[in-house]
């Protein structure tokens, strides 16, 4: 089967500047801009499936906020002790001046490698809990791809229609980084940081109780802050994911089409449009990172403040005899350590703001609508004489407009069936319901008398061989390429259908023959070499029905006619679809059904339908008489 797709590239940094990318705008059409005046994203709900997302990993997760928990008290519990030795060394120093005694180094010594042995410990935690977090957040990461991948081939086809391509790899790129690293990083970082604020409050109660009221007094300020800076970096987080994704889309839809868009001088236009995503998602990071860059000094200088009202408090403690000197530095420690925790869940607060951009994304589109579900007692497609017939067959991408009005046809086994007719009659549409790419409005298709629904898709379209207008080949190998008709074909099976297709000569003059790896964009063969490439694939599927969509309009007259020759012994004995624009390679089918405006106006035999001189007759004329002229 001739599937559509390839590779493409996706730009992971967002930079201010000129490039020769332009295009069309996501969904086909304009910018789907992310305003200012957009109300915040449902966060809440968010985080609520990000949760149950990660239901499954309830063992690991436990398993890290244990150990980061661990590593925290064991790193808070510190300061305490080694204020005991600073109390003790100071004593000592005021007993040896005054002559009454002298410094316990022993004592000092002890407390040392007890405060080392703790903080050794707290990194060996820290590290496990590092460790399994990362391993974690990759199988996350990896599960996040594998439901996109599958929630990607359970999409109907109309979605594809109306999404940029780029749009998806966004989606399973970027916004998929940006939850792992949220993940691996600012999850244990908040476990910690929470962790870390509530410990050292109790320390420094334990301490003080007067000097932690004067600590605590700053909580408020900074939470006010916090939550105005977050307020309006909200809005900006979510522009900035949903243009990262538009730029990737206009640049993989530039590159896709890069020698249309040079060869209509489309760089200009080009740049303008890739100037218009990239300024709006230069200005929403641009103001984003701007906000996120003034919680820290913001927090610092708030924290400053406490450190002002702590050394006064002190000092006038100590001088009553109140607290001790050693009590003083491991309060001014566990301030530090009070205010950073406090300035880290606000900066985590705001990469939150791009997670839940990002999350969001992703459950949204692994919420869209999928195909609707096979039968769940399929019919076995096995034996089938390929005898299709449609019955009252009405169609319309959308409700509101309806392409296939009312086709009905029978098709015979081993009958060839050419569909003609003008563009945007309906006939590449009539091969796509036939294919299951789209469900009919009403009526029905039958395959030996089993309505096509009956059939699982996949085993459906085991019984067809399509071969398009539009080639399309992966980067592989040859081989690998002809093969994908059937993966399990051998080497002599491959090289038997390139034969039948009259790719074999060229196929062996390329540099490696059959093994010639093909590059990403396939520039290393012609369109004509291509377009025997899939048609050699089709040969090679041995289908049971055949359906040819103009698949000799890329070639030169003499391999067309090799490849008709070819085709002639492939459709020997099978139901075949011909799609032709050119009327002159038709002429030998066992019907011609001609379609206008979605309905069937005539059919009959080549000659037959000349005879008419209808509908038919005047496609055919007009076409003899342009080529003669």
């Amino acid at each position: 089967m001739n599937n559509p797709g390839g590779n493409s590239q996706t730009p992971r940094d967002s930079l201010r500047g000129r490039g020769p990318m332009g295009g069309h705008g996501p969904m086909g059409g304009g910018p789907m801009a992310m305003m200012k005046g957009e109300k915040p994203r449902d966060f809440k709900g968010t985080f609520a499936k990000l949760i149950r997302y990660l239901g499954e990993y309830r063992l690991p997760i436990l398993i890290v906020m244990l150990f980061a928990v661990a590593s925290t008290i064991f790193s808070i519990v510190g300061p305490k002790i080694l204020g005991k030795a600073t109390t003790k060394l100071f004593e000592g120093v005021l007993a040896q001046i005054s002559g009454t005694g002298s410094v316990d180094f022993e004592y000092i010594g002890n407390i040392i490698l007890l405060t080392l042995g703790l903080y050794l410990v707290s990194t060996l935690f820290s590290y496990i809990q590092g460790w399994v977090m990362s391993g974690l957040s990759m199988d996350i990461t990896y599960r996040f791809r594998r439901d996109i991948s599958e929630k990607i081939n359970r999409m109907p086809l109309r979605y594809f229609d109306g999404t940029n391509h780029g749009e998806i790899l966004s989606r399973v790129t970027n916004d998929v980084d940006t939850v792992s690293q949220t993940l691996n990083q600012s999850l244990t970082q908040m476990i910690t940081s929470v962790t870390m604020v509530l410990g050292v409050l109790v320390m420094m109660f334990s301490i003080s109780w007067q000097m932690t009221l004067v600590a605590v007094a700053v909580i408020p300020l900074s939470l006010l802050i916090i939550t105005l800076i977050v307020r309006t970096s909200q809005v900006y987080f979510k522009q900035q994911q949903d243009y990262l994704g538009h730029v990737n889309g206009h640049v993989e839809e530039m590159y896709g089409g890069h020698t249309v868009m040079k060869a209509f001088n489309g760089e200009e236009r080009s740049v303008r449009q890739f100037d218009v995503f990239n300024d709006t998602l230069y200005d929403s990071a641009w103001k984003s990172q701007f906000l996120t860059g003034l919680m820290m000094p913001i927090m610092n200088f708030v924290g400053n403040l406490g450190y002002v009202g702590i050394c006064i408090l002190g000092g006038y403690l100590a001088i009553r005899n109140m607290i001790t000197l050693g009590d003083i530095q491991a309060f001014i420690q566990y301030m530090r350590s009070f205010t950073q925790p406090i300035t880290q869940i606000a900066n985590i607060s705001n990469v939150l703001q791009q997670t839940a951009a990002a999350a969001e994304r992703v459950f949204e589109f692994l919420a869209e609508p999928e195909e609707t579900p096979d039968t769940a007692r399929p019919i076995r497609a096995e034996q089938l004489s390929g005898r299709v017939e449609f019955q009252d067959v009405r169609f319309g991408y959308t409700p509101e407009k309806i392409i296939i009005h009312d086709f009905s046809a029978t098709v015979e086994p081993g009958q060839r069936i050419a569909i003609v007719g003008p563009t945007g009659a309906g006939k590449t549409t009539m091969v796509k319901l036939l294919m299951r790419f789209y469900d009919v409005s009403s009526g029905a298709i039958r395959i030996d008398g089993h309505d096509i629904r009956d059939f699982s898709r996949r085993d459906l379209r085991r019984l067809f061989g399509m071969v398009l207008q539009d080639t399309w080949l992966y980067n592989g190998t040859l081989m690998e390429n002809i093969r994908y008709g059937r993966t399990g074909a051998t080497d002599a099976e491959v090289i038997a259908a390139a034969r039948a297709a009259h790719a074999d000569h060229f196929i062996r003059t390329q540099p490696e023959g059959y093994q010639t790896l093909l590059n990403e964009e396939t520039t290393n063969i012609s369109q004509g070499q291509m377009q025997l490439m899939t048609i050699a694939r089709a040969i090679l599927s041995d289908p049971q029905i055949l359906i040819l969509d103009e698949a000799t309009s890329s070639v030169d007259t003499h391999t067309e006619i090799l490849i008709q020759k070819a085709m002639g012994v492939l459709m020997q004995g099978r139901t075949s679809f011909i799609i032709a624009h050119r009327l002159s390679t038709i002429r030998d089918a066992d019907r011609i059904l001609v379609m206008n405006n979605g309905d069937i106006v005539e059919q009959g035999r080549h000659e037959e339908l000349l005879a008419r001189g209808g509908f038919y007759a005047g496609l055919y004329n007009s076409q003899f008489e342009t080529a003669v002229n």
